[in-house]
């Protein structure tokens, strides 16, 4: 992955990683790396880009937010994905867990249920050269059966329970994280698809914005 452009604050994402991250436990050499290595500042909108490097969620408009650092990079040690994967994304955000994931894996395909959104995304992707993300408008919580099975799939808004399409649409070995529970605070779970049925952990309290769609919550 080669992002474009100078740029002036790789020593500040140094030291996010050093200190938020990798001093709170994250090891996988291939996350500390894409943490590094992704501008998160270009994926938060202008006004609050002196503040991308901080320990906490931003704003990007239209209810939704971009996630803390050190949560991105714990869901993704926790997805475990390697060169060659293809992982699901739903709820594409800004499209910085995207750029994260695409640092890692060959392709990651991110659904997004609102146009100026996904939009937005897209436009950050492009801004930052990344070009194995392909983001789809549509309901998340169905997945894309026409694209799986996926090796992962990371969920980045909160959900009741975990969409049965997106259990179905895994590989086997294939791996899932989602933020699991009510609308205030949630568990992060990590499922794991076997041939012999499903291994599901838990990994602590996060909260997360709600995950609108057929198998998630309604529109209020």
């Amino acid at each position: 992955m080669i992002f474009i452009g100078t740029d002036p604050r790789t020593e500040e994402r140094r030291h996010m990683v050093a200190t938020q991250i990798a001093a709170r436990g994250v090891r996988d050499t291939a996350v500390l790396a894409a943490m590094e290595a992704v501008p998160r500042h270009l994926f938060v909108p202008p006004a609050l880009r002196t503040a991308a490097y901080e320990d906490h969620p931003l704003p990007i408009g239209l209810g939704q937010t971009i996630s803390q650092p050190y949560i991105v990079a714990v869901m993704t040690e926790l997805l475990g994905s390697r060169p060659g994967d293809r992982v699901l994304e739903i709820g594409a955000g800004s499209g910085y867990q995207a750029a994260v994931l695409a640092s890692i894996v060959s392709l990651v395909i991110s659904i997004e249920r609102i146009p100026d959104v996904a939009g937005l995304a897209r436009s950050n992707l492009a801004t930052v050269g990344v070009s194995n993300v392909r983001v789809v408008l549509g309901d998340g919580t169905l997945g894309l059966p026409e694209d799986a099975p996926f090796d992962g799939v990371i969920v980045t808004a909160a959900t009741p329970e975990i969409p049965p399409p997106l259990i179905e649409q895994l590989a086997n070995g294939g791996v899932l994280v989602a933020p699991v529970g009510g609308r205030g605070v949630q568990e992060l779970v990590r499922i794991k698809k076997t041939r012999d049925g499903i291994d599901r952990t838990g990994h602590g309290g996060v909260c997360f914005v709600p995950l609108i769609g057929e198998f998630g919550w309604s529109v209020e």
